[in-house]
């Protein structure tokens, strides 16, 4: 039976792990496996620089933390190496990262994940990884609304290149 003082510091971490999951959008889990030091390192930076929290847990802390949000689907993922990326903000970005990595690797696998506190199967989260990112979707609703203004424009150029030419024919013409 393990002591009190282990028993507090595991009922810590899975009250903070619970708070992770409650204040998250999405969350990804992985199978780790096969992933070597230097690629685990740059994966962390990318995750870090993306604003996703990347870490790896224990199956049983995980399964405690998946109950205590209501989510028990999860918990038939919980088997192997797992690690758990989530974002607070950014649907998009974890999944992504991850499925990227997991294309290149053989071992390394996406297991399951959730969105919004709901069970996402690994096929959302594929899905959700190939979604472009909200930056892309800004820059193309700005250039949807900037490609009419440039219509304008150009019409408007055309019609003074015209009356300008037609002005110079005239004044040609009188000239002469």
């Amino acid at each position: 039976m393990p002591s009190e003082k282990i028993l507090a510091s595991k009922k810590q971490a899975v009250e903070e792990l619970t708070e992770v999951l409650k204040n998250s959008c999405t969350g990804v889990l992985v199978d780790y496996k096969g992933i070597n030091v230097a690629d685990d390192t740059k994966l962390r930076k990318e995750m870090r620089e993306a604003g996703v929290k990347y870490s790896v847990v224990k199956n049983s802390l995980l399964s405690f933390a998946f109950d205590n949000i209501d989510m028990p689907e999860m918990k038939e993922h919980l088997n192997g190496t797992t690690a758990i990326a989530t974002s607070e903000s950014d649907y998009i970005a974890a999944a992504k990262i991850l499925s990227a990595y997991a294309e290149k690797s053989d071992t390394f696998n996406i297991k399951a994940g959730f969105i919004d506190g709901k069970y996402a199967p690994k096929e959302d989260i594929e899905t959700l990884a190939k979604l472009p990112s909200r930056e892309e979707l800004v820059a193309k609703a700005l250039g949807g609304l900037n490609a009419p203004i440039s219509g304008l424009v150009y019409a408007l150029n055309a019609n003074l290149t015209g009356l300008v030419v037609a002005l110079n024919a005239i004044a040609a013409k009188k000239g002469e």
